[in-house]
């Protein structure tokens, strides 16, 4: 409400820096200084002085808590004023001087014994700055530099410590006392050092001020720009950071660029302020150009830009300087001499060092050189242009205002002078303020104030207020400007100083500070004796007039309030005494209502305080004239104060105790015990799997009470005395009916005593019916486990809400569908708490039947009219509602660990009426898929659940069977949840849904092969084959024909089978998934082809739902999709199998080729088309060197086939048998058979297939297998041909190449026939993969040669001699 003083800081070690300032030296100088001061008064002020002390001394005794020695040695003796200090405008560095030493003392943050962090001021350097002789600091400030990061936010990156020198250096150094820069601007002593930074226009028609740094001097005036000053100073902290971080010396930075003004025509000058670009006006420029210029003066045609400079002394008392911008340059020349002195020196050095003369005087020279000062360059003459003369009076300081038009003078007679700098006034005085310290204050009006004000939209205003601390008084004064009065007045120690930057953080421009929040004080007291930092916290309403402060009063009223709200530790007594207060304080309604509903909104007040406030502010109002009264604030009044009474009574029934028996009730649950044992079962298990722990946060448990405020803001009271449910969020809509119900649903409140309060306060009971349903249906896990108690107390709420007047109208007629029970149905319908539903919808079906039952009796009509089409809805209802639980209960079986699938899936009525007719089975195929069930064993609980039907039908059951099922309790819940659906989970839609999910699931991660496979096992298992021809058109044409040309294409460019990085860059799987990918593949067009083939035989099947299940209305199944699919053209599927088996065994067996090179351009173009249009496809004979390149590859694969079945002879099997081989892998039994049937469809010759088969089975030494192909061979003369050349190796190996000869076989050799021997020696056997053959195994394979090869054929012979050969071997 008033101005404040608010410390934010404290200073630590105040001690240890007076220590360091004032050593060696006693106190008596400065208590002979005091004294000497006092002498100098010329009146007497000994009453009001005492007075002041008393009252000081009154405040220090009861404020002060420090009885340390040290400390109160420091607080008698006021020596922060003879120390030049200096505060940064961030508040993060206080710089105190005296002579030639100072103390740097930086912000850190601290925790006191309370754990409350405060921020404080510690020493972090301390040392001596004078670097010439007989010099002292004169004058100091501390400049913040702006970061350069484009994530600052308005922070200072460091902060600038500017030091003058009595002896008119000017020194910059860092926070750590390093030095940056110093320069000699001037001969005579630093006076003044102040700083001016960039200031965002409030208006478009104020000047935009430039950065400046400006020095004064006794009769000159140095500026220097502040773009320039803040660049170099960057560059020269960033030299000295890297030399010392190399370890090297320092380089000179070059000197600064300023402009130097001679201040004339005045007798002395004690303190400035540069005041900035200034530009007259036209009647100013042409009064000035005739003052100046007499009657023939010329005007120029725009006025120029003036720099204006404010002094105050003596003779005159304040003058006015103005520069014109572009008269003077910048001071450079100084710049050059120092260059060129550098080079004279240089080259007069190396010339001393050529002749060899002058050595001995080199460093005398250069001692006096380093000596000699620079010199400085001579002033601009600046002559005055007015001033305020007073030849008594001396002005000792002058402070601009920070928005530069206004700026206060002290003199020595112990005024005050406001001057208005636009027009050279004096326009206001106070007496009485002898050293007077000033500062200014500048307040921007907050938002809240111009919210009800018609200039809300234009930029928010600033108050100006000037700061006046009068130390021999001990008072800080704040006045408001120009003529405003004294708004505050603090009683301060002596001993304190008041620190005023008048600047902020250099380095910001227009653009730099879009978006910064710039934290900066404006004006600090700093008490030494205690080491408080202070700032002055004025409103803004203080500077308005007496309409205006009224509102900006109650603004703070309610800020007042708002900050009482949010303390923690306030007594009910005294937060209800206050706001009271506060809201009959408060005159505005807009701002009393304001006030009203921040203290009704807030969670911590107790219900009393508030009923007790708005009754309070209630009868207020009543009491005054009608005409005075605000209606809607009246209206809130009322209607707050009936909300908090109904929000009083049913907290109050809640802790009524319950007189009302459970008991009388039991007569209503008669007719529900059947449906209850009925769907007993059910109901366990669908509690068995809800009942998990979960994890849940505190606040959102529905056991939280209600807050007083939180059901405020759910309801409100119209005009009329009606109260309405505002329905916001669900959990807020929960906790209200949790509120009111749940007590009634636990025999916790009387149920009738809550109605009739609930009915009395004006709800409708149709909003009442909603809060019991959502709290019902919220709690489902509390109804289930008391069961029949809450259905009791749901019946007696259920019947006693539909007895209010509104619930159902007097006019409805039985046979026509209720609105009431109509708003229960469509609850239970859109809920995914099944049971709950299904129990609600239980008790609502009893209700209606009795309230229609009770209307026929009251019409005395018969009982057969009592049929209506409510009931008939209800039926309805409730029978779908058991599906859902069915269902429901299936699907929430967790998964086995570490598949995938996600969370369960929620289901009701609504949603899968609105999923179609396939809704039921595409959950229980998402379902299928999280429990990861094979389709084979889907398959057999389906055929599972027909034997069960017909079982029932012949009446005819097992113990043993029934205990077996009773194992299996997730097919047990299958099976049931198929007899619920006998229709929309038939085998054949199952299937499908299930086939569709898998490829679904694969397509989002095709790294999965096994998804895909599980997809095509589920469309085998289809046994409709409309169906089955639909889903594999709908999968190859949507999941697997872009995939399936990529991998082509792969495969064709890398001429084999590709690496897993470009498979999956290309097809986007793996090498591995990619071979399953192209098996399913050929699996998919099989299916595709078989299906095709089939639709001739059979009727498409047709597809229906279960009655009460026919309304729904959503998307077609897939069953459905599928029957509209066109029929495929079989030679373009034939096609596209034949490439993927190509495909196939090419990526099995790592096989090179390029497979779409295999057929000609007509084959090529028919690829990856829609198989439902019919293509032109290869016919008649085909080029010569294409089946010669089919034949080789075919070659290939049977080689690879025959390498992968060779496995080590495993010594289990029995002699002549051959292992059995998998069903799928390279190693598969099908893969010749495969190979056969490609060369057919290749225009390859299968009889030289199969030829090359054997020769390969008996190169790898696979007798047995060879010996069974062999009799499917039809040419048999070619075959022995090349089994006879295959006989010779293997025998030529035996005899010729085997390291382990025997003498025996050595003779044998001898005794052969040349002709035979020669043959032997011209075989190779490094041909034979496998050359170490059983002689048994040989002596078969010549003994069916001799069976192959005909008598007349010209190697029958040599045969023979092969046979008489092999059996000596064989017998030695």
């Amino acid at each position: 409400m008033s101005c404040s003083l608010f410390e934010f800081c404290k200073i630590q070690e105040l001690k240890t820096v007076r220590d360091f300032l004032f050593q060696n030296q006693t106190t008596k100088p400065v208590e002979e200084k005091n004294q000497t001061a006092d002498n100098e008064l010329t009146w007497d002020t000994s009453d009001w002085e005492a007075a002041w002390d008393s009252s000081e001394n009154k405040e220090e005794e009861s404020s002060s808590a420090t009885t340390v020695e040290e400390e109160s040695s420091v607080q008698s003796e006021p020596w922060l004023q003879d120390c030049v200090v200096s505060l940064s405008p961030c508040a993060d560095l206080l710089v105190v001087a005296r002579e030639q030493k100072a103390v740097f003392l930086s912000a850190k943050w601290r925790t006191d014994g309370s754990g409350k962090e405060e921020m404080t001021l510690s020493v972090s350097w301390s040392g001596t700055l004078s670097a010439e002789e007989r010099e002292s600091v004169s004058s100091v400030i501390a400049i913040p530099l702006a970061s350069q990061k484009r994530s600052s936010t308005g922070r200072p990156d460091w902060t600038c410590v500017v030091v003058g020198f009595t002896s008119g250096y000017v020194r910059f150094y860092t926070e750590n006392g390093v030095l940056l820069l110093a320069q000699l601007l001037h001969v005579d002593p630093v006076l003044k050092l102040k700083c001016r930074t960039y200031e965002i226009p409030r208006h478009p028609g104020v000047t935009e001020q430039h950065e400046e740094l400006s020095i004064l001097y006794p009769f000159a005036l140095v500026t220097i720009d502040g773009f320039s000053l803040f660049q170099s100073l960057r560059a020269c902290r960033n030299q000295v950071a890297r030399a010392a971080a190399a370890g090297s010396d320092v380089v000179p930075p070059p000197p600064l660029a300023y402009k130097k003004w001679g201040l004339q025509e005045k007798d002395t000058i004690v303190d400035h302020s540069s005041v900035g670009i200034t530009t007259l006006c036209v009647f100013d420029q042409m009064k000035n150009a005739s003052i100046l210029g007499g009657f023939n003066a010329s005007v120029k045609g725009s006025p120029p830009a003036m720099s204006q400079f404010v002094t105050v002394g003596a003779g005159p008392f304040t003058g006015f300087y103005y520069a014109v911008e572009g008269n003077s340059q910048p001071l450079l020349s100084h710049v050059a001499l120092a260059v060129a002195s550098k080079l004279t020196s240089a080259l007069f050095s190396a010339a001393s060092g050529w002749l060899g003369w002058n050595k001995n005087k080199n460093k005398n020279e250069e001692e006096a050189a380093q000596k000699q000062k620079p010199k400085v360059e001579p002033a601009t003459p600046l002559g005055i242009r007015f001033g305020l003369p007073d030849s008594r009076r001396h002005g000792e300081s002058i402070c601009l205002s920070p928005c530069n038009t206004l700026a206060g003078v002290t003199d020595d007679f112990g005024r005050v002078t406001l001057l208005d700098l636009a027009r050279g006034l004096a326009i206001r005085m106070w007496k009485g303020y002898r050293d007077a310290q000033l500062g200014w204050l500048q307040v921007q009006e907050e938002r809240g104030d111009r919210e009800f004000s018609p200039s809300s939209s234009l930029p928010r205003r600033h108050a100006l207020f000037l700061i006046i601390f009068a130390p021999r008084r001990g008072i800080l004064e704040v006045w408001a400007m120009q003529r405003g009065p004294r708004v505050g007045a603090f009683t301060v120690g002596k001993q304190c100083r008041l620190l005023y930057a008048g600047y902020r953080l250099m380095g910001v421009n227009s653009v730099t500070s879009q978006g910064w929040q710039l934290h900066t004080q404006q004006v600090c007291l700093l008490d030494p004796t205690t080491g408080a930092l202070r700032t002055i916290n004025v409103p803004f309403h203080l500077a308005l007039s007496d309409k205006k402060n009224e509102r900006a009063k109650d603004m703070h009223l309610l800020k007042r309030l708002t900050a009482l709200l949010k303390m923690s530790d306030v007594d009910p007594e005294t937060l209800e005494s206050e706001a009271k207060s506060v809201l009959l304080e408060i005159k505005y309604p807009a701002i009393k209502k304001q006030a009203l509903e921040t203290l009704l909104s807030n969670k911590d007040t107790p219900v009393s305080c508030l009923t007790n406030v708005t009754c309070a502010l209630h009868d207020a109002l009543k009491q005054q004239a009608a005409d005075e009264v605000d209606p809607s604030l009246l209206q809130l009044c009322f209607a707050q104060l009936k909300l908090l009474q109904l929000y009083s009574d049913v907290q109050q029934h809640q802790s009524d105790e319950n007189t009302e028996a459970c008991s009388e009730n039991h007569e209503s649950l008669e007719g529900i015990e059947e449906e209850l044992s009925r769907v007993a079962p059910t109901l366990q298990r669908y509690a068995q799997f809800t009942s998990k722990p979960s994890v849940s946060f505190a606040q959102d448990s529905p056991d939280t009470p209600l807050s007083a405020q939180a059901f405020l803001s759910q309801l409100e009271c119209t005009e009329d005395g009606e109260v309405k449910v505002i329905r916001k969020s669900e959990a807020e809509w929960n906790q209200l009916g949790n509120f009111m119900f749940w007590g009634c649903l636990c025999c916790k409140s009387p149920i009738h005593k809550v109605c009739e309060t609930l009915q009395e306060a004006g709800i409708s009971p149709q909003q009442l019916l909603s809060l019991l349903l959502s709290v019902w249906l919220q709690r489902e896990k509390e109804v289930l486990q008391k069961p029949v108690e809450t259905v009791i107390n749901l019946h007696t709420l259920l019947v006693a809400l539909s007895n209010m007047k509104g619930a159902v109208e007097d006019s409805w007629d039985p046979q026509s569908v209720c609105p009431w029970w109509q708003q229960v149905r469509c609850t239970c319908t859109q809920s995914h708490n099944a049971a709950a539903a299904l129990l609600a919808a239980l008790v609502a079906h009893r209700a209606a039947k009795a309230s229609i039952t009770s209307r026929a009796d009251s019409k005395l009509q018969s009982e057969w009219e009592t049929v209506s089409l409510e009931l008939e809805q209800w039926v309805v209802c409730v029978h779908q509602l058991e599906d859902v639980l069915v269902l429901q209960t299936l699907l929430l079986v967790p998964s086995p660990q570490g598949t995938a699938g996600g969370a369960a899936v929620q289901c009701s009525i609504k949603t899968l009426l609105e999923g179609g007719t396939g809704g039921v089975a595409d959950s229980v195929s998402k379902w299928a898929f999280r429990q990861n069930m094979a389709p084979e064993r889907l398959k057999e609980i389906l055929q599972r659940k027909e034997a069960l039907e017909k079982r029932e039908q012949n009446e005819e059951e097992t113990e043993e069977k029934k205990s077996q099922e009773d194992t299996d309790r997730t097919a047990e819940l299958l099976v049931a949840v198929c007899q619920r659906f006998p229709h929309s989970l038939s085998p054949d839609l199952l299937f499908a849904h299930c086939c569709w999910e898998y490829v679904v699931q694969w397509n989002k991660d095709p790294e999965e092969p096994q998804y895909l496979s599980c997809a095509v096992e589920h469309l085998k298992l289809i046994s409709s084959p409309h169906i089955q021809l639909g889903i594999s058109s709908m999968m190859w044409s949507t999941f697997i024909v872009k995939r399936f040309s990529a991998a082509s294409y792969l495969i064709e460019k890398v001429g084999k089978a590709p690496k897993d990085r470009l498979c999956r860059r290309d097809v986007g799987m793996g090498d591995k998934a990619m071979t399953s990918f192209l098996g399913c593949c050929v699996q998919l067009l099989q299916i595709l082809m078989e299906a095709d083939s089939a639709t001739e035989e059979v009727p498409a099947p047709e597809l229906s739902v279960e009655e009460v299940w026919s309304g729904a209305e959503g998307p077609a199944s897939i069953a459905e999709l599928a029957l509209d699919q066109r029929g495929i053209h079989f030679p373009l599927v034939q096609h596209h199998c034949l490439l993927a088996s190509l495909l196939h065994a090419a990526m099995s067996f790592s096989v090179k080729v390029k497979p779409l090179s295999l057929f000609d351009s007509k084959g090529k173009n028919a690829f990856f088309r829609d198989l439902t249009t019919i293509q032109l496809l290869p016919s008649g004979d085909m080029d010569p060197t294409l089946i010669s390149q089919r034949k080789e590859f075919l070659f290939r694969v049977l080689s690879a086939w025959v390498q992968a079945i060779d496995v080590p002879s495993s010594s289990a099997l029995a002699p002549g048998s051959t292992p059995p081989l998998p069903s799928a892998g390279p190693k598969a039994d099908w893969w010749p058979s495969l190979c056969l049937e490609l060369g057919s469809l290749l225009q390859v010759n299968p009889d030289i297939l199969r030829r090359h088969l054997v020769c390969e089975l008996y190169n790898q030494g696979l007798d047995l297998r060879a010996e069974q192909v062999v009799l499917e061979v039809e040419d048999k003369d070619v075959l022995g041909s090349q089994l006879l050349v295959l006989t010779g190796q293997r025998l030529s190996y035996s005899l010729l190449h085997n390291q382990n000869q025997t003498q025996a076989a050595m003779e044998l050799l001898a005794r052969l026939p040349p002709t035979l021997c020669t043959w032997l020696k011209a075989m190779d056997p490094s041909e034979l993969r496998c050359p170490l053959v059983p002689l048994t195994q040989t002596s078969r394979l010549v003994s069916r040669l001799i069976e192959m090869l005909p008598e007349n054929h010209a190697q029958y012979t040599l045969a023979l001699h092969l046979l008489e050969a092999v059996d000596v071997l064989s017998t030695d």
